[in-house]
């Protein structure tokens, strides 16, 4: 029986020893957005390893804190800090297996009374929910051994503005060696993605040109311009026909230490015909 690519890359994590953990002489660590897959990322050898140099690229962190494109909720909301937590599926027609991965982390309380602490001046509970695919996949390639405590915030809104805000509000978690993370795409116009796109690799024309400003933004620093997305980007409304997966990014620029410093991609290229740009922001 063929291995699965999964088995392979956990392989490779086995091979590349231990992984050095943060400590404060590291300084912060930096926020993340990421554009995170769906069960398929497991397939996808090259991409997962594309992940997991990027986890090892920065120290090992002492929790992470993600806000996944899959949980829009208001006012904020935490996922549940217990251990153990069933993963929450929220996805379609897949093979069985992936409704059967977990994902186990430990138990969350200490982690929990500090994002509530960081967030004192903000509505904000705690919930029974598990983490969603849009953090749970990426981090089982990152972080497989699934040993750091994790918390999922809620998407509270779409307004740039108001996610710049909250993001700043994170800034201080990531001087203690919590890593931050925005979870999205780029771009994710699932709707109008062709045969050719998903089979062939040919990146639609909204989508190449909708990640070419995102990049030249990116690039300047140029929050008023990403912030303007919907009326300035080409390629809308076929690259965000609904904008939960880009917003994500907006909590990861206001968590930088200077949300408008100039960007480069850490991942890049095309996936079904979806950007996969993701970024580290320090």
């Amino acid at each position: 029986m063929p291995v699965h690519p999964y088995e392979t890359h956990l392989a490779r994590v086995a091979r590349a020893g231990e992984h050095a953990a943060w400590t404060p002489a590291d300084g912060p660590l930096p926020a993340l957005y990421l554009s995170h897959g769906a069960p398929p990322l497991f397939e996808d050898p090259a991409w997962m390893e594309e992940l997991f140099t990027w986890a090892r690229s920065m120290p090992r962190p002492k929790a992470v804190l993600i806000v996944s494109a899959h949980w829009e909720e208001a006012p904020l909301a935490i996922s549940s800090s217990a251990g153990h937590v069933t993963p929450v599926y929220d996805f379609g027609g897949f093979d069985p297996m992936y409704y059967r991965m977990r994902y186990d982390t430990p138990e969350a309380g200490a982690l929990a009374r500090r994002v509530l602490g960081a967030l004192s001046s903000e509505n904000v509970h705690e919930t029974g929910r598990g983490l969603d695919h849009g953090a749970w996949v990426p981090l089982k390639v990152m972080y497989p051994e699934a040993d750091l405590p994790v918390l999922q915030l809620s998407l509270p809104t779409a307004d740039p503005t108001s996610l710049l805000g909250l993001g700043g509000k994170l800034r201080a978690l990531r001087e203690e060696g919590v890593l931050v993370i925005g979870s999205g795409f780029t771009t994710h116009g699932l709707p109008f993605l062709t045969r050719e796109a998903i089979t062939g690799g040919v990146a639609p024309g909204w989508s190449r040109q909708f990640d070419a400003w995102a990049a030249e933004a990116l690039r300047r620093g140029d929050i008023d311009e990403l912030a303007a997305y919907r009326a300035k980007a080409p390629g809308m409304p076929y690259a965000h026909p609904t904008v939960e997966h880009f917003t994500p990014l907006f909590v990861t620029l206001g968590a930088a230490t200077d949300p408008e410093a100039p960007r480069e991609a850490t991942i890049d290229g095309f996936w079904w015909g979806l950007s996969r740009r993701s970024f580290t922001a320090a």
